[in-house]
């Protein structure tokens, strides 16, 4: 191919994609005497400029840049006019030259472009046989004129240096629909809308275009009859020698694009709306039976199991405990990557968060590991901030210490890195001697379903979105988080830092205290509760459970309607409701809605398998005093129920 290319007797430049030259056939060298060598891996436009002066290199630029846009070919002309003169006559020659410029695409990629120049074209020709005077500025400005005009999709104008319109081609009649006697003499700024003009902009936009050179917009334009259209704007000085003389603007009408734009963003949303309504059904569809089989087996548990047979339940138990934070972390990150995803800010003690992090993990250790922390004196004691997303960030770490840690030790360190009078800078490393993590991998720790090990033969499972969640919390609580290799034994430290808001008050210790022992048949006894559910295993799961904690008057509604019904035929019997949200003919929140109606201000406690399209604050608002999700932990439902009895106890 560079043979072909070098010896065809078209002149000829190979261009890359990036304009450099790469071939330059001999034909072209030989016409303008120049060496092939020394011209490659030259940038064309350089090229012109230094080895062809003859050329007009704004001629060749902008033959390049149309067949880049429009993918076909484009053309440039170069005319030029020279006198030579000799003992007997003068002679007066024209040369020409006709360039052909063929970009060459593979698919959107380019890869080369040819640039050509017919021999035909280049011949001498005598002035006398010329039919045009191309020489001529009258015939240049001539052509100019007719050109503009016969631009029909270009709005395009002289402006004066006040603004003022001086031209007005038929592009611009027809895309701003008026007539040249009716807009010759007015302020540009007629086309732009009242907030425009009130701020300015018309004026800014030419105080921009004289100090850079240039300015282009899009924005809302309007059309004589009021209308408007989306424009692309694009505005230049002109110059006559070092003298204003005005300004150039070119307009697009991009209303389609725009409305392309829009209805594009439009379906996009929609995409995204259905997806979580997809995900919130899945959500609710596997936390109800997962509800009704985990509260089940904790049930199971408590009897009199062989040893054989407490192994086999635990071995189910913990296998539905990984498929919830599987489902768990999908929910979580389809939350974070629609915005819907908040921090809640309360008092956090770090202590407390990190031994009760040691203490409920200790189950989990491998024989051979241990785990202890250090914090450092100077963290807070107490502090501002999110205690559910810190533990969430730390218990995510742990976890994946705990799995990839099969001797040796895992250490929480915890540290103060920067306050100031308003905040702390917390970093938080959870360091272990598990396997590591081979260097070519780090990069791609905190992507997305990411998993470092997907042959079929990996120890290890997970979702791929642990890191990627913990990510998104640390940057939502003002910090950042990351990795590095273990120093001086094979393992891994990943740290997080997290921003704090500094408490008014400061305690003068750490509280770290254990809840109060709270004996939950004593303040079952006498009470009577309304549990509304319409699963059926579900309603059987937790009254067993309900019946073990001590509560034996239990009423159940199967929907809404019976739990309304059940409430206003029983008005001051119940001490409490458990309700569930999705449920036939009355859901959980109209239910809710009708017996506040009432009056009644018994406690109502949410508890729901939908735990992505709803979350406590939003049941709060409607009316419900507390939340708790499916699958039920047995701890926090006991820690709720306590909750709300002994708050009756005290206002009775």
């Amino acid at each position: 191919m560079e043979r072909i290319f070098a010896l065809t007797p078209v002149p000829t430049i190979v261009l890359d994609e990036s304009l450099h030259i790469i071939q330059i056939s001999t034909s072209f060298c030989t016409r303008s005497d120049l060496d092939a060598t020394a011209c490659r891996d030259l940038h064309i436009y350089d090229f012109v400029r230094t080895k062809t002066p003859e050329l007009n290199v704004h001629s060749l630029q902008h033959a390049i840049d149309k067949a880049l846009t429009t993918k076909q070919k484009a053309f440039s002309t170069t005319v030029n006019s020279s006198v030579q003169k000799n003992n007997t006559t003068t002679t007066s020659t024209t040369t020409s030259w006709h360039f052909q410029v063929t970009p060459i695409f593979e698919g959107d990629k380019l890869l080369y472009i040819l640039v050509e120049a017919p021999l035909e074209d280049n011949a001498p020709v005598d002035d006398h046989l010329t039919k045009e005077p191309y020489g001529d500025p009258r015939y240049t400005s001539e052509t100019y004129r007719i050109l503009i005009n016969s631009v029909k999709d270009y709005a395009i104008f002289m402006i004066d240096k006040t603004g003022n319109v001086t031209t007005w081609n038929p592009g611009a009649a027809l895309i701003k629909g008026y007539q040249q006697e009716d807009i010759i003499g007015k302020n540009f700024s007629i086309f732009y809308g009242e907030e425009d003009r009130k701020a300015r902009k018309p004026q800014k936009e030419l105080e921009i275009c004289l100090r850079e050179g240039k300015v282009e917009d899009e924005g809302w334009r309007y059309r004589k009859d009021g209308t408007r259209f989306w424009a692309n704007v694009l505005i230049r000085p002109v110059h006559r020698g070092d003298k204003l003389y005005g300004f150039c603007k070119v307009t697009r009408d991009l209303t389609e694009r725009k409305a392309a734009e829009l209805r594009l963003i439009s379906a996009f949303e929609e995409a995204s709306k259905l997806k979580s309504t997809f995900l919130a059904n899945m959500s609710h569809e596997i936390r109800t039976p997962m509800h009704g089989m985990l509260s089940a087996l904790s049930l199971l548990m408590d009897t009199g199991l062989t040893p054989e047979q407490h192994e086999l339940a635990s071995i189910i138990q913990e296998s539905g405990s990984v498929l919830l934070q599987i489902i768990n972390n999908i929910l979580d990150y389809s939350k974070l990557a629609a915005g819907s995803f908040t921090t809640v800010m309360d008092v956090i003690n770090l202590p407390g968060v990190v031994y009760n992090v040691i203490k409920c993990n200790q189950a989990s250790l491998k024989p051979n590991v241990t785990f202890d922390s250090r914090l450092d004196p100077k963290i807070p004691r107490t502090a501002r901030g999110d205690p559910l997303r810190y533990r969430q960030i730390l218990q995510n770490l742990v976890g994946n210490a705990l799995k990839f840690t099969d001797s040796g030790s895992i250490q929480i360190h915890v540290t103060l890195v920067n306050n100031d009078e308003t905040s702390y800078e917390v970093m938080t490393e959870v360091i272990d001697t598990g396997i590591g993590i081979p260097p070519n991998l780090t990069g791609s720790l905190f992507t997305p379903f990411t998993q470092l090990d997907n042959s079929s033969t990996k120890r290890y499972t997970g979702s791929g979105l642990g890191l990627s969640i913990c990510k998104r919390l640390a940057e939502l609580m003002g910090g950042t988080i990351g990795y590095r290799p273990h120093s001086a034994l094979s393992g891994s430290i990943f740290w997080f830092i997290v921003k704090l808001s500094r408490l008014e008050v400061q305690t003068s210790s750490f509280p770290v205290r254990a809840a109060p022992n709270v004996d939950i048949t004593r303040l079952a006894a006498g009470k009577q509760i309304l549990l509304a559910e319409d699963n059926l295993i579900n309603q059987t799961v937790m009254l067993k459970l309900l019946r073990k904690f001590g509560f034996e008057k239990v009423d159940v509604a199967s929907n809404g309607e019976e739990a309304v019904r059940a409430v206003r035929q029983k008005p001051l019997t119940y001490s409490l409701i458990l309700m569930d949200i999705s449920m036939p003919v009355l859901d959980g929140i109209e239910a809710t809605t009708e017996i506040r109606k009432s009056g009644l201000d018994i406690p109502i406690i949410a508890m729901t398998a939908n735990a992505l399209k709803t979350d406590e604050e939003a049941y709060l608002a409607k009316g419900l005093n507390d939340y708790v999700p499916k699958p039920v932990d047995r701890e926090l439902l006991l820690r709720v129920l306590e909750k709300w009895l002994q708050r009756s106890i005290s206002l009775a």
